[in-house]
C-alpha cells in the first residue's frame, strides 16, 4: 500500500488526508499543536468548495452543520448599497453558498481520516524530495509528502530553498464572532482604507472580520481599536461590536505567497497556503485548499499533473483577490468616490461574469 505523509492538520491538510484515505492510501496526518483545533472564526463555504466535499462524501454533513447564506453585497460606511447579491441567483447560477464556523468544518474532515492516522505535537523539521520527513519525533518515510503547513510552511522552505518569502498585504485583519444577536443581512461595507463584514452562524452567532490599513507589524489591538475605528458605521455594526467579547477578537496581519514556478517537488506537493497563500478578499483560501485535496487525491503520483492542473487556476484566482483587495482598500476621497460611483452603476452580470470562472470549477 502506498504511503502519504500530510504535514498540517488544518482544512486542506485533513481534507488531504480523506482524499487520499478514499483512494486507498495509508496516511500519516503530522500537526504541530498540541490537538487538531481551529480558531474561532466562521469561513463561507462557496459553491465550488461544497463540489469538492462533496466528492469527498462530506458535503451533506457539512450543510448539515451550516446556515445558507442571505442577502449579501458591499454597502458603504452610511449603509448606503453599492453592489448588491442575491444568492438565491447564485444558487440557481452556481450552487449554494454556506456558512459555518471553522471548527464545525474541521470537525468533518477530521472524522473522515482514521483516528490512528493523526499525530498532534509533532512539529516538522525538513521535508526532503525523497519522500523522507524530519520531525521532533524522529524520522518518517513515504512515497508521497503532502505540505499542507500554511504560509510560513515548513516543507516549502526547507524543499524550495529558493522559494520568495510571503508578502505583507499592506493591511492588518481583525476576526470575531458575537454573541447570539439578530441582524437582517449579510455582506461587507467599504470605507476610506477600511472594510467591515458579517455574517449569520447556525446558532444564531455572527461572524465578523474588520480590515484596515496599517504598518506592518502593528501593535494588537482589539475592541477598543474596532470602537474607535467602526462604532459610527451603520447599523448593526455598532450593536455588533457590543455583543462582542474581548477575548473573541482575533488580529494578524495579512500575508500572501508571491506565485510559485511549481507546487511539487520530487515526491513532496504543496495545497492550500503552503502553495498559494492568497488574500481573503474572495473568500476562497480554504476554497481552493479543498480543492487542491481533491485533484491531488485523484492524480497522485502523478505530482506533475497536480502541479499542470491547481497552480494555473489558484495563481489567477490569487491574483483576482490581490487586485480586488487593492480597489477594496483605497482611502484617497476621489479614488473612493469613484470606486462606489462605477460600483452602483456596475450592471449586476458584471458580478456574476467575474465569479464564474471560480464558482463554476466542477474538478
Amino acid at each position: 500500500m502506498r504511503k502519504a505523509i500530510v504535514i498540517g492538520g488544518g482544512i486542506g491538510g485533513l481534507a488531504a488526508a480523506a482524499a487520499l484515505v478514499q483512494r486507498g492510501w495509508q496516511v500519516e496526518v503530522l500537526e504541530r499543536a498540541p490537538e487538531f483545533t481551529e480558531v474561532g472564526a466562521g469561513i463561507s463555504v462557496w459553491p465550488n468548495a461544497l463540489r469538492a466535499l462533496d466528492v469527498l462524501g462530506l458535503g451533506d454533513p457539512v450543510r448539515e452543520r451550516a446556515v445558507l447564506s442571505g442577502q449579501a453585497g458591499i454597502k458603504d460606511s452610511d449603509g448606503r448599497w453599492l453592489s448588491r447579491m442575491d444568492t438565491a441567483e447564485v444558487e440557481s447560477r452556481f450552487g449554494s453558498v454556506v456558512m459555518l464556523h471553522r471548527a464545525e468544518l474541521l470537525d468533518v474532515l477530521r472524522a473522515a481520516v482514521p483516528p490512528e492516522a493523526l499525530r498532534s505535537g509533532v512539529e516538522v523539521h525538513q521535508a526532503r524530495p525523497d519522500g523522507v520527513v524530519l520531525h521532533s519525533d524522529g524520522e518518517s518515510r513515504a512515497d508521497l509528502v503532502v505540505g499542507a503547513d500554511d504560509i510560513r510552511s515548513a516543507v516549502r522552505t526547507s524543499a524550495w530553498s529558493s522559494s520568495p518569502a510571503p508578502r505583507y498585504a499592506g493591511y492588518t485583519a481583525w476576526r470575531m464572532i458575537t454573541e447570539p444577536i439578530e441582524i437582517g443581512d449579510s455582506g461587507e461595507s467599504w470605507g476610506r482604507g477600511e472594510r467591515f463584514g458579517y455574517a449569520a452562524l447556525p446558532d444564531g452567532r455572527v461572524y465578523c472580520f474588520a480590515v484596515a490599513n496599517a504598518p506592518e507589524a502593528g501593535p494588537r489591538t482589539g475592541l477598543a481599536e474596532l470602537r474607535r475605528r467602526f462604532a459610527s458605521w451603520h447599523a448593526p455594526i455598532p450593536s455588533l461590536l457590543d455583543a462582542t467579547r474581548e477575548e473573541s477578537v482575533l488580529h494578524h496581519d495579512l500575508y500572501e505567497m508571491p506565485p510559485l514556478r511549481s507546487y511539487v517537488k520530487g515526491r513532496i506537493a504543496l495545497v492550500g497556503d503552503a502553495a498559494h497563500a492568497m488574500t481573503p478578499n474572495l473568500g476562497q483560501g480554504a476554497c481552493q485548499a479543498l480543492e487542491d485535496a481533491v485533484v491531488l487525491a485523484e492524480t497522485a503520483p502523478d505530482l506533475a499533473s497536480y502541479d499542470q492542473k491547481r497552480r494555473p487556476r489558484t495563481q489567477r484566482i490569487a491574483a483576482l483577490s490581490r487586485r480586488m483587495g487593492m480597489v477594496a482598500q483605497w482611502s484617497s476621497a476621489p479614488a473612493v468616490a469613484l470606486r462606489n460611483t462605477a460600483l452602483r452603476l456596475a450592471p449586476k452580470s458584471a458580478a456574476f461574469r467575474s465569479l464564474e470562472p471560480v464558482l463554476n470549477w466542477r474538478g
